[in-house]
């Protein structure tokens, strides 16, 4: 039997990308997925494919930006299986541009959602994991927190935030609650498609021509969550073989 079996996974951004191939497949290895994201309509589709293949899913609508959808997220997930395991902290945005265009709006969209949104999820599941004395954050970053570019700036400060939040979280839970940073490369997402400025888009085509898809990100996760409960996997990098990034 998998130890994935029967965990209770959280997921933020399950409709698409890596948040959907998470669910896919921890769902296939016996775990119960909740499900989060603005398109509803997606998670509804997503749960009814894994319903008819016998599998354990939900589903509630859930902004990041907004700790009480988080907070009603993870207490949705109590209500139904009666704990939360695993809580992948995924949902997020890359409306990349150089500083000069001063597109402050998405600046504070970036940074809501893949900072704030990955706080919300640690403020919504740490106490109650550390009232399980068990649990494990999975807080997916990205090869731009090692590394900045031009048109990436905020983007690339998000993702190092993510690195230093959870970092920070895994020195002071120690023990208990194991917390997994994932940092993928260029992968087959639709994140590309939030970016406004067209000399960022033309740069992220050529970027993105060697991708490897979602699932390889998934497995990463299976990975870092099927470990012993005394085995912490702390930092990730998962990238294409030909990429030069």
């Amino acid at each position: 039997m998998s130890s994935i079996q029967n965990k209770v996974v959280v997921i933020t951004g399950a409709s698409s990308g890596i948040g959907e191939a998470a669910a896919r497949l921890l769902a296939a290895r016996g775990a119960r997925v909740v499900l989060g994201a603005r398109r509803v309509d997606r998670l509804q589709t997503l749960v009814q494919e894994l319903e008819a293949d016998g599998r354990q899913a939900v589903c509630k609508a859930v902004d990041v930006t907004h700790r009480d959808d988080v907070q009603s997220l993870v207490d949705f997930a109590v209500e139904r299986f009666g704990k939360v395991d695993v809580i992948i902290n995924n949902a997020g945005v890359m409306p990349l541009s150089k500083l000069e265009a001063l597109k402050v709006d998405e600046w504070d969209r970036m940074i809501d959602v893949n900072i704030r949104g990955v706080l919300h999820g640690i403020a919504a599941g740490l106490p109650l994991m550390q009232r399980q004395r068990s649990g494990q954050f999975i807080n997916i970053a990205s090869i731009g927190a090692y590394a900045v570019s031009p048109t990436a700036a905020v983007y690339c400060a998000t993702k190092y935030a993510v690195r230093a939040i959870s970092e920070g979280l895994r020195q002071e839970v120690g023990g208990d609650v194991r917390v997994t940073v994932i940092s993928p490369g260029v992968t087959e997402s639709e994140l590309a498609e939030s970016i406004s400025d067209e000399g960022g888009r033309a740069e992220m085509r050529v970027f993105r021509r060697i991708a490897i898809p979602a699932e390889a990100i998934a497995r990463a996760i299976a990975y870092a969550i099927e470990q012993p409960a005394d085995v912490d996997v702390s930092e990730l990098v998962v990238r294409p073989t030909a990429s030069p990034y």
